[in-house]
């Protein structure tokens, strides 16, 4: 996935029927003013402990996980705001950082208190009932940082008494979650080799776990265990084996002709041997977590160069794969592979998902669930990693498989989806899960070039097709049939994800400003709110004092060059 600029200027979205809310005229309101940034003293948060995060799926109060529980659903349990009230939802409090560049960042909440990041690695404790600050946190750079698609963060893990955070130069740092003081810092890898950090990483059993950045640039992908206490290396996952050959595949996970040429491919490995100390398979979200079975699950990115597979014969294990280790030793146990040898950089990269699914014989199962750049969300049995189903499209499909060429080759859905990044969430009640789509036009131009040691390395280009339509959806899909059960076209591609709740609505926000709620049973808009700046970020909720909030992040998307701003927007109804 490389940064990949809109044609054409941004589209300013209607409001019909349903109430608006404008940030310019919300920050001029005396109940909602933006926080100041300047003040630093201790948060009240008390120590979380392992029991709490276990059971974060049915906490009403907090927000643990950057994707609400280690099942990564992204439900909250709450149902104060529902149907029958979003109408009035406005306003609580809007925090601004110092930070005015892309914001993906899910917000955390303890008890009265919040962690957000932003880009470049700045971390800020919040009051979460009236937006002001704690303390603020800013990461001491390194002399070098070699990152794809925006210097992006996704948020903190929370610990004990401690919160962490991996960086752009390739390190895990663990703070004190009450002062915001650094108590140690980890050098995970080279950020010369073109290794960093975007990604949120997750607290579990004493562990943090995460994965790395950094598919565009010709490294081994990895997941790792650190020490809570310690920061020391547990274990180590390599998402390249060393013999990253596989079977061979010749069709996709839909069972779609990729049109590769096995001879050649077989020759090359004969002339080059095995790529996999330069394969890439970056992991950019983070893991679920089983923790019945002690299994974690992951999905692991595109392979190097993205786009000339000349030089990189085979499956290019475990690229574009569901994977599973074990959660205490890093032992692989079950992978399932999308795309055999990608060379349309359609990885996976949305954070998978655990929820009960119905197998081929109607039998509830445990099951993972993983929504893809295809624009398919692929349903497997969370024992052997099996392929259960695969959705309808989401997406225009046209011309998926045709394989780049030097003049530029013509595909859909284009290099950034079918679904990028963002996290679907599910509303378990009705068998649904939320993804936000993209649809984006592209030709893909292949020029194969050597190993360039640490820089960018994609094997050609992809160009969005000047004068095409762009635009998103907010779909949702069946996950026990495979059906869409409705789907709402937005004007622009969408990116940021989702959040569901029991009050019966989905919550998602758009590159154009507009974040809105949406009747999971139905789609139809119920509320909006037009922040200014992009809507990019997943969004969270949670109760203070009795009072339930929803918050969400408006700083824009580099990958899409959607507006940048600041703001951390908390929303709740009197």
């Amino acid at each position: 996935m490389v940064r990949c600029k809109m044609a054409g200027a941004l589209v300013s979205a209607l409001v019909i029927g349903f109430a608006g809310v404008n940030l310019h005229q919300a920050l001029a309101q005396e109940e909602t003013p933006a926080a100041p940034t300047t003040k630093h003293k201790d948060a009240p948060v008390a120590s979380v402990s392992q029991e709490q995060l276990s059971g974060a799926a049915g906490d009403e109060n907090n927000f643990l996980h950057t994707n609400g529980n280690y099942e990564q659903t992204r439900y909250y349990p709450g149902k104060q705001i529902n149907t029958s009230n979003v109408g009035k939802l406005r306003p609580a409090w809007i925090f601004q950082t110092e930070v005015k560049e892309s914001l993906e960042t899910t917000p955390i909440v303890v008890g009265e208190v919040m962690y957000v990041t932003t880009s470049f690695n700045h971390v800020y404790a919040i009051n979460a009932k009236t937006g002001e600050a704690y303390w603020h946190y800013k990461h001491k750079m390194g002399p070098v940082t070699t990152y794809c698609c925006g210097p992006n963060n996704r948020g903190v893990a929370i610990y004990g008494d401690k919160v962490f955070m991996g960086t752009l130069d390739s390190k895990l740092v663990a703070l004190d979650a009450k002062t915001g003081s650094l108590i140690w810092q980890t050098d995970i890898a080279e950020p010369e080799l073109g290794y960093s950090e975007t990604m949120a990483p997750t607290a579990v059993d004493g562990k943090i776990l995460i994965g790395t950045n950094g598919g565009e640039y010709g490294i081994r992908g990895f997941v790792r265990a650190y020490d809570a206490e310690t920061g020391k290396l547990l274990w180590n996952f390599h998402t390249i084996p060393e013999d990253s050959t596989g079977v061979w595949a010749t069709h996709d996970a839909t069972g779609k002709d990729m049109h590769r040429d096995i001879e050649a491919e077989k020759a090359a490995l004969k002339k080059l041997g095995d790529p996999y100390k330069t394969l890439g398979g970056g992991v950019w979200q983070n893991p679920a977590v089983d923790l019945k079975s002690k299994r974690i699950f992951f999905v692991v990115g595109n392979p190097s160069p993205d786009l000339d597979g000349s030089i990189r014969p085979g499956d290019n294990l475990y690229t574009n794969s569901l994977v599973s280790v074990n959660l205490d030793t890093g032992e692989y146990v079950c992978h399932f592979q999308y795309i055999a040898h990608d060379v349309w950089d359609l990885d996976a990269v949305s954070p998978p998902i655990l929820v009960d699914v119905k197998n081929k014989d109607g039998k509830s199962v445990p099951g993972v669930i993983h929504a893809g750049k295809t624009g398919n969300v692929y349903v497997h049995n969370r024992d052997d990693c099996s392929l259960i189903r695969f959705s309808e499209a989401m997406v225009d499909q046209t011309g998926m498989w045709s394989l780049p060429t030097p003049e530029g080759t013509p595909m859909l859905p284009g290099a950034n989806g079918g679904v990028e990044w963002s996290p679907m969430a599910v509303n378990p009640e009705l068998g649904l899960t939320y993804a936000v789509n993209l649809h984006q036009p592209m030709t893909y131009h292949v020029e194969s070039s050597p190993y360039p040691g640490g820089k960018l390395w994609l094997g050609g280009a992809f160009k969005v097709i000047p004068g095409s339509e762009q635009f998103g959806n907010v779909t949702a899909v069946d996950y026990n049939t495979g059906k869409i059960a409705w789907q709402k076209k937005t004007p622009l591609p969408m990116m940021g994800g989702a959040l569901a709740t029991a009050g019966g609505l989905v919550f998602t926000g758009e590159g154009d400003g507009w974040f809105r709620a949406y009747d999971a049973k139905s789609g139809d808009v119920l509320w909006s709110f037009f922040a200014s700046a992009g809507v990019n970020a997943p969004p969270a909720s949670y109760n203070v004092d009795g009072k339930q909030y929803i918050v969400v992040g408006a700083g824009g998307n580099v990958q899409l060059d959607f507006k940048r701003g600041n703001n951390i927007i908390a929303f709740t109804v009197d």
